[in-house]
Order: structure tokens, then sequence, then C-alpha cells
């Protein structure tokens, strides 16, 4: 509107009642489109409160609307619920008031809200958005609750009423990996499975395929759909020029998380005469002494959560970071616009996410020749920095709790056993089938697995019984506290890995513990890590490459104990002497690597 007599002029109208509802709307439509919403909301307050019109419950919905974009929360809940009081069939205001509802923190009320629209609503076309909208609400806060099977339940439903919905369609497909529901890429109408690769996140294609190209596929097909392109650089390209070297640490892990039980001795151990180390953060505050533990093994500690992107990257730059170390990649809670903007002259991925992330504005990661094999690295946006002995870092510090009896875990007290402690979304039916020949092949021998949620424990206990093996002869361990979960290690004779997304920081406990792990080894990053890792540690005769290579080796160390002594000789050795846990090597060659770049890139450092 042009100007103030005019609003006025409009409002005297609603006041007297003559202004009708589709003129209503139009007013209100333009004095929002003219960044004037509060004026917006007395125009609605006025004709509302003069008005007797059977438009009355949408008038009370675009209020309620109106008064949310003002951030005028509780008056607006009371709008939607007056819209909802005049006409208690009118879906929209109940999808609009389960989303403030969840804003406020009260999510069973919020499910109640969607839970309604679900059952009543007809899904003829002028309601099917709706319905769609709260089904979608519905599966991604019951997904945050565990609540997987009904969080499945609900996208399932909404893709079939609605099939074009790529973001519904990966966490569907990472629901269902995560409850072994298998095959994950189950038939959908309307939805080829083309589609569902095409929607399936890096994270979860690490898991399902082996191929790094179309996993370097995946990744550049997130970051053109989901992230700002050609943000502006913050960072010069000529570098800063410091006494030392201004390293930063980026991560929302920086708490009783496996990147930090990692890292954690990586950042107390940089030489302070050389480094100045910097974390910012985005971390739970979760009270963790792995948190606190982190945070003093830095220079620097910034919490950046209450800062937007922009804001982030232009707080990193003002401290000047010479080289900036994303922890995250392309995982929960990552803000990759943050190195969009270029903060820092050189940014390197490390560790967050097992595969290439697909980001123009990352230089390198850090890996070493078995992990990225040098024909391989063409698969990866970024160039590889290689370590000399291997990839991961590993904590020194770890302690093992005590170590429990067998019948405390449920295990039989003889009998070889086999465990997997990974995440059950990197369980696979090929490799899975092998497990189950293994229990045959080895009389009295059970699987240890651990019990990441019910549905997946269910489906697994189905699956056993369907390949011939007693369900009982899968045993399943809770979640328990770090170094009690190390001291399991003790009770377990082989580790079987997982693929194509082997294990990650779990062998590196495993290993440390002293216990075997056998790996399949393939192509891409995630299907190559135990193999970095066993290499380190002197131990080639547990990789393999092909299914049957892996049955038979791990039939022949189940029937051989003496073989399975020597092994566990060999880890204690090495956990005492070896390149895979000598630490203080380890950040020395990174700190070597990291001043070589900077010399290459014509950074200028301290001599």
């Amino acid at each position: 509107m042009s100007s103030i007599e005019e609003f006025g002029s409009v409002v005297l109208q609603g006041w007297q009642g003559t202004l009708s509802f589709t003129e209503l709307l139009e007013r209100a439509g333009q004095l929002e489109a003219d960044g004037l919403p509060q004026l917006s909301v007395v125009l609605y307050q006025t004709w509302l409160g003069r008005n007797q019109s059977p438009y009355a419950h949408a008038g009370y919905f675009n209020l309620g609307a109106a008064l949310s974009n003002v951030g005028d929360l509780a008056a607006a809940e009371a709008s939607y619920r007056q819209a909802i009081s005049l006409a208690p069939g009118f879906v929209h205001p109940r999808l609009n008031l389960g989303l403030l509802l969840e804003r406020a923190g009260k999510l069973d009320e919020a499910i109640a809200e969607w839970r309604w629209i679900d059952a009543n609503s007809p899904r003829d076309a002028a309601n099917r958005a709706v319905v769609v909208s709260a089904l979608n609400n519905l599966g991604r806060v019951l997904e945050t609750r565990k609540q997987l099977s009904d969080a499945t339940d609900c996208l399932s439903r909404s893709l079939a009423l609605q099939a074009d919905q790529p973001d519904v369609l990966h966490h569907w497909v990472f629901l269902r990996a995560r409850q072994c529901m298998w095959p994950v890429y189950q038939e959908i109408p309307g939805v080829s499975r083309e589609a569902m690769v095409s929607a399936t996140s890096a994270l979860a294609m690490i898991a399902l395929d082996d191929d790094p190209a179309e996993q370097l596929a995946a990744a550049r097909r997130y970051v053109d759909k989901k992230l700002a392109r050609n943000l502006e650089r913050l960072a010069p390209s000529g570098g800063y020029g410091h006494e030392r070297i201004r390293i930063g640490y980026l991560s929302s892990d920086f708490c009783l998380h496996p990147v930090s039980m990692l890292t954690a001795q990586l950042f107390e151990l940089h030489d302070r005469g050389r480094f100045e180390v910097y974390g910012f953060c985005w971390s739970p505050e979760d009270g963790s002494a792995m948190r606190e533990r982190v945070k003093a093994g830095m220079d620097r500690f910034l919490r950046i959560d209450g800062l937007d992107d922009r804001q982030a990257a232009e707080l990193i730059r003002s401290h000047e970071i010479d080289i900036l170390v994303d922890l995250q990649g392309q995982t929960s809670g990552a803000r990759a616009n943050i190195l969009g903007h270029r903060p820092a002259p050189m940014q390197i991925t490390y560790l967050g996410l097992p595969a290439t992330t697909g980001l123009p504005e990352i230089d390198h990661v850090i890996a070493d020749p078995f992990l990225i094999p040098p024909e391989q690295a063409h698969h990866y946006s970024e160039r590889p920095l290689y370590m000399p002995q291997v990839y991961q870092v590993s904590d020194r510090q770890r302690v093992a709790g005590v170590t429990p009896t067998r019948a405390e875990c449920g295990l039989p007290e003889t009998g070889f056993v086999f465990c997997s402690f990974n995440n059950s979304f990197k369980y696979t039916p090929e490799v899975f089938a092998v497990w189950m020949k293994l229990l045959q092949r080895v009389p009295g021998s059970v699987l240890w697995l651990l019990a990441d949620n019910p549905w997946s424990e269910s489906n697994l206990r189905r699956e056993a019984e369907a390949a011939g093996v007693s369900a009982d002869r899968l045993v399943f361990a809770g979640r328990v506290a770090p170094e009690n979960y190390l001291a399991r290690f003790e009770l377990a004779d082989l580790f079987l890995d997982t693929f194509p997304f082997n294990a990650g920081t779990t062998a590196n406990d495993c290993l440390w513990m002293g216990c075997p792990i056998l790996t399949l080894t393939g192509r891409s990053f995630a299907s190559r890590m135990a193999g970095a890792l066993l290499t380190a540690a002197g131990l080639p005769e547990l990789i393999t490459t092909t299914l049957a290579d892996y049955e038979e080796a791990a039939v022949a160390i189940a029937t051989d104990p003496q073989r399975c002594i020597r092994l566990r000789q060999h880890l204690a050795r090495e956990r005492e002497s070896g390149p895979l846990f000598d630490t203080p090597q380890f950040v020395r060659d990174l700190e070597q690597r990291l001043i070589a770049l900077l010399d290459e890139t014509a950074l200028p450092v301290a001599a």
C-alpha cells in the first residue's frame, strides 16, 4: 500500500464491515509483500472483531499465520485454535498448530494434531498436500524419538500420496537401512529405483554401494541441491604469516562422540611451539568428561551455534585461521555453507564422513595409500593428503572397564564368539548371509551384535531363522558407557567387519583391546577403513577382497585356537610399540605434512 492514509482507509472498511473477505486477503497479502506484516495482523484483527462471516475460520487461520510471522507465537496458537473451534474439519490450522507446539517443546500435542489430520482428512486433491505435510512432520519427529517403525510407515504413506519427494525418500531409505528392512530399495508405486538412488544421502549411500564414482555423484547432488553456491570468499589466498600456524577444528561432535574419542589426544599433542589450536563448536553440552577433555585440549574454544553460517565464517576469518579442518562432512548437523564462505586459506576434511564430500571449497582429505589408492584419487573432490602409516589417529588414554562375565553379557559359557558392534544400518543381506553360514559351519558359535533398535533386532532374528539358524544364536548387546563397551572386546574372539561400510572408530577400539577384526575390502573409502588399520598393524592376512575368501578366513580362524592366541599376542605388541597406536608420531607426521602444504601453496609460515 502506498500510504498510511490508504492503510487507514482499509482498516476503516474492515471496522465498518464493508471489506469483503476476498478484499481482506488481497489487502493483507499486499501488506506482507510490502514488508509490513504487523499491519497485516492489525487488519485481520480488526476485520475479525467487527464482521460476522462464514469465512471467519479462514480469517483466524490467516491471522495465526501472520502472528507467527511476527513472532507472537502464543497469539498465533490461540488464533489457530479459534479457527479449529469454528470449523473442526478445517485441517490447515491443525498442521500449523502442530508446528507451533513442536517449537514450544510440546511434541505429544504436536503429534496429536498431525495424527488427527492423517486419520480424518480425505485424500482428495484439496487436502492431499496438507495430509502429506502432516505425515512428513510425523515421520520427522518420530524419527528423532527413535520410533523408527512408525516413522517409516508415515513416510511410506506420504510417498504413496506424492511420489516425487526426494527429501522424504532420502529419510525413508535411511530408516529402512537402520531397521535392516531388506531390500532397502523396496518398490513404491510411482518411485523408480533410479529415483531412490538419486535421493539417497551420501551417508546412506556409503552403506549401500561400494562404487566410489557413485558416491562422488551422490555428494555432488547434495552440494548442488542443498548448499549455497558462489558465496563470498572471506580468507585471503596468500595467508597471514603468523609466527605459529593457526589450525582450527570445526565440528558438532565435540562431545561423547566417536570423532572426539579418536581426536582428543591429537588436540593435546599438537606442538604449541609451531601450532595454535582452535575449536569451533556447535556441539551439545552433554556434560561428559570427553567434552571437557576436548575443550581443555584447545588453545581457544568458541561456540558458534548462536551464529548463522555467514556469521560463523566471519568469526573464523576474524581469528585468521591458516588451516581449517572440517570434522563433519555431510553428516548429521553439518554446516557446509560455513566452508562455502572459505573462511580459511586452506580447508581440509577429516574423519567425519568416510567418503568424498563433493565440496569444491575443501582442498584436501587426510588419508593413507591403502585407504585411497592413488589410482582411485580421481573419485574424490579433495586431494588426498597421505599419511605415511595410517590415516586414523588414536587415543592412547582410553581405558577399559572391568571385563564382564559371559553370563552377564548373555553369552553361552562356551563356544566361539563372533561379534560385530557396528551400527545396524551398516549390515547388508549379502554379508549377513555369510555370517549365518559361519554359525552353521562353526558348531556352538554365536554372533554378538549391537542392539541398535528393536526393529533391526527382530528383522535380523527373522533373517537368521530363514537361513536355517536358530535366532537364539544371535546375542544383542545394549549400549553402555565407553569403558564398559571397550571391556566387552575381551570376550569376543573375532570381529566380523561389515561391507561396504567398514568399522571405523569401532575397528580402532577393537584392535586396541586386542580383538582381531576380519574385514572385507572394496574400492570405496568406507570399505577400506579397517584394511588401512590392519595394514598399519601388520596383519594383512585379515584383509579379504571377496565374500568367499571372507567366509573361509573366518572359519579358519574360528577353528584354530592357537591362531587366535597368536593374533591377540600380535595386537598386544602393536598396542605397545606399533605404528597404529603411536599417536605422538602420528601428530608429528601430520604437522610435517601441514607445514609442507603451506610451503607448497606459498603461504608464509614460521621458520
